[in-house]
């Protein structure tokens, strides 16, 4: 039975809500998932969230809490249940707060961009900004490999960097299948394409989120509508 002073707004598409459920089940929490379709965006969502009127929104009690990696970073801070999801060090959590930001500004955006764009010569440069964040991150992962001699960015155990670009894996997939471009490949990535295997495969991770096939379905269609609310040129 779900936990009822947890409640999770969100979306079944989104890799930002991916995020969140992900840290939830890091700390073994139940919790209400509360789907918002967006279109229209609910009364609930305008009334937790009315800055940003963005999904997810996590409900604790009577209290709501915006932004996945605010989100992420509370979950963390307030259940010491399950392994910790941001270092104890202060120098090193500082540095999974940088790597996060990175990816999010850089790749998160990137991938999005790359779904919702007509042009084709807009879309490759998105493509190669996810790239080039995938080189960085296999740099980075390699120095964390070597110094620490553990498997996720997080060191023994998925932490905020490994959530922040994980969550991303399945929209990776969905991009190479609409485009015909592999974006992580063994021969640049050898650390990452180990490190997704892992990833996926992590209980806490393994079937929570969609299958590649369905995102695809979802993306045709709201490239469709996309398309069809676009001003015509005319």
């Amino acid at each position: 039975m779900a936990n009822t002073s947890l409640k999770l707004l969100g979306a079944w598409f989104s890799p930002i809500v991916w995020r969140v459920k992900i840290a939830l089940n890091i700390k073994s929490l139940e919790y209400e998932n509360i789907e918002e379709t967006l279109n229209p965006k609910s009364q609930l969502l305008l009334q937790l969230n009315p800055v940003h009127q963005q999904i997810p929104v996590l409900l604790h009690g009577d209290r709501p809490i915006c932004e996945s990696r605010i989100i992420v970073e509370y979950i963390d801070e307030v259940w010491n249940s399950g392994a910790s999801i941001l270092p104890a060090d202060a120098y090193d959590r500082a540095m999974a707060r940088f790597w996060a930001a990175y990816i999010d500004d850089k790749c998160t955006v990137a991938v999005r961009n790359v779904v919702r764009e007509e042009d084709e010569e807009a879309r490759k440069s998105y493509l190669e900004e996810v790239e080039d964040v995938l080189v960085t991150m296999e740099g980075e992962l390699q120095k964390c490999c070597r110094e620490e001699g553990k498997g996720f960015f997080g060191g023994e155990e998925i932490g905020l960097v490994d959530i922040t670009l994980g969550s991303l894996l399945r929209c990776f997939s969905m991009i190479e299948t609409m485009n015909g471009r592999k974006l992580m490949v063994e021969a640049k990535h050898p650390g990452l394409v180990k490190w997704a295997e892992r990833f996926g495969s992590h209980p806490i991770v393994k079937g929570l989120i969609p299958e590649t096939e369905k995102l695809v379905e979802y993306a045709k269609a709201l490239q469709m509508k996309l398309k069809a609310a676009a001003p015509s040129a005319e």
